[in-house]
């Protein structure tokens, strides 16, 4: 039964992406088009995937380093990550071009640039870098706070200590590599609780000296925003999946350490997202080389476009 429906939205996908990609539609019926197009994106990203996806995530680094240790257990790359997980993330792809075709159609059909997405009239406030690094430092703090819960548990566990499990199921696999295992991905999410604050840091904008080949450097934005935004999206999911094993087996207080801490992964998805747009709002142009909006007045706007008219016009000669 499943199929039919699968085949039935991609048929209507197929005729909303054609729609889109000429710029079609007026009134309800773009309405109708951006609904469908943002939530197909909703549904690819954050609600057909589940916890593998994240799981596929923590198994890069193990790759990286493979051709010098070789895989765990010395199984193969392809048996290490199975054809189900990188199925997902292909969905989750699907999802992202989706959700960038909504983007740039929500932007072509309406009285706002088509690379910056700014209109003629006064940005909201705030979407100012002033209160974009405000709200920005609450959503980094939050992002910052779930992962460091859920590595806490992780590291007293590889430390003896069987916090928030029972006592038993610890002495049962405290050599079966289990803990080790779940100390590594508590290092990781550490990891990114440090690149998480770079979003509101100074070294997240200009290379630190002991970076000394890019020291003084500008960071590229876009290396901080599309790893936080692939970390976002993955990261929702795999908090819904938990909820709802949860919901179906029951609580268990006596081991809430193996999976409360992932219930609010949803809140970090949310969070670190929402961190990834301040600092995208703070380190966009203040001023677009397309259209010329941003934070300067008219007057000013209307100088840049003029010269910009003139080197492109130039180079055209």
């Amino acid at each position: 039964m499943a199929g039919p429906i699968i085949a039935g939205l991609g048929a209507v996908g197929l005729v909303v992406g054609v729609l889109m990609a000429r710029g079609l539609g007026r009134g309800p019926l773009r309405w109708a088009l951006l609904t469908f197009g943002w939530v197909v994106a909703a549904c690819l990203c954050l609600v057909v995937p589940d916890y593998r996806l994240l799981m596929l995530l923590t198994r890069v680094p193990f790759i990286i380093v493979s051709p010098i240790f070789g895989m765990p257990g010395g199984r193969s790359v392809s048996a290490f990550i199975p054809w189900p997980r990188l199925n997902l993330l292909v969905v989750v792809v699907g999802g992202l071009l989706w959700g960038m075709a909504a983007l740039a159609y929500q932007r072509r059909t309406s009285d706002v640039c088509d690379v910056c997405g700014r209109a003629e009239s006064t940005a909201p406030h705030w979407t100012s870098p002033a209160q974009a690094l405000r709200w920005g430092r609450w959503a980094v703090w939050v992002a910052c706070t779930v992962p460091s819960i859920y590595a806490a548990t992780r590291i007293a566990w590889a430390a003896g200590w069987p916090l928030g499990i029972p006592r038993d199921f610890y002495e049962e696999n405290k050599h079966t590599g289990m803990f080790l295992g779940g100390l590594l991905i508590a290092l990781m999410a550490l990891g990114g609780v440090a690149l998480t604050l770079g979003l509101v840091q100074r070294w997240g904008e200009v290379y630190p000296r002991w970076i000394w080949f890019k020291a003084g450097r500008r960071v590229p934005p876009l290396l901080a925003v599309i790893p936080a935004t692939i970390v976002s999206v993955f990261i929702i999911p795999a908090g819904i999946m938990e909820i709802r094993l949860d919901a179906i087996r029951g609580p268990e207080p006596e081991a809430w350490a193996m999976t409360w801490p992932a219930w609010l992964w949803p809140l970090w998805g949310v969070a670190l997202g929402a961190a990834t747009y301040a600092y995208h709002l703070r380190r966009r142009a203040a001023l677009c080389g397309v259209c010329g909006r941003g934070d300067r007045q008219p007057g000013e706007r209307a100088q840049h476009l003029s010269g910009t008219v003139r080197a492109v016009e130039a180079d055209r000669a």
